[in-house]
């Protein structure tokens, strides 16, 4: 017997293929941009809260899956406006956040990079606040990279400050 379940399962697996899909290309595009940031991060003075470039890596690798997941939840609660309200949001964060990497290692504008991630840190709060209200499991897989986030807004400010 053929089910709704059985049905939408291939459709709901591309769309989780999809978003990882999409996360993984803004991460590509905004390492592309500082390739050599694991360097240049070691050459710049840093706080004594910095932690070592090597802790990074698998950060963002978290971080991005549970972005993923986090958006496809959301695409699961249904075509609205409200879902497509909070995945358009999402898509703005996730181009903020592929911007970041160019400006602060890739051109060296710290102060730049700053005031993006500001901007970026509000569509944040606001991205999790909508998620959360479509699926209280994808607002919360949402939680450490806001966490991340804040704190990588202190950390460029004392780089920038520093440098």
């Amino acid at each position: 017997m053929v089910t709704q379940e059985s049905r939408t399962r291939p459709k709901s697996l591309l769309a989780l293929a999809v978003s990882v899909a999409v996360v993984a290309a803004a991460s590509l595009l905004g390492g592309l941009a500082g390739s050599s940031s694991a360097e240049d991060y070691g050459r710049l003075q840093q706080p004594g809260f910095a932690p070592p470039s090597w802790v990074f890596g698998p950060t963002w690798s978290l971080l991005y899956g549970l972005m993923a997941v986090a958006a496809w939840l959301v695409w699961r609660t249904g075509p609205s406006a409200e879902t497509r309200r909070a995945l358009t949001l999402y898509a703005v964060q996730l181009a903020l956040n592929a911007a970041w990497t160019p400006l602060f290692f890739g051109l060296g504008w710290r102060g730049v990079a700053f005031f993006e991630l500001s901007i970026l840190l509000v569509v944040l709060v606001v991205t999790v606040v909508l998620f959360w209200q479509r699926s209280r499991p994808a607002g919360m897989l949402l939680l450490p990279y806001l966490a991340w986030s804040a704190f990588a807004l202190c950390l460029n400010f004392a780089v920038w400050q520093l440098n």
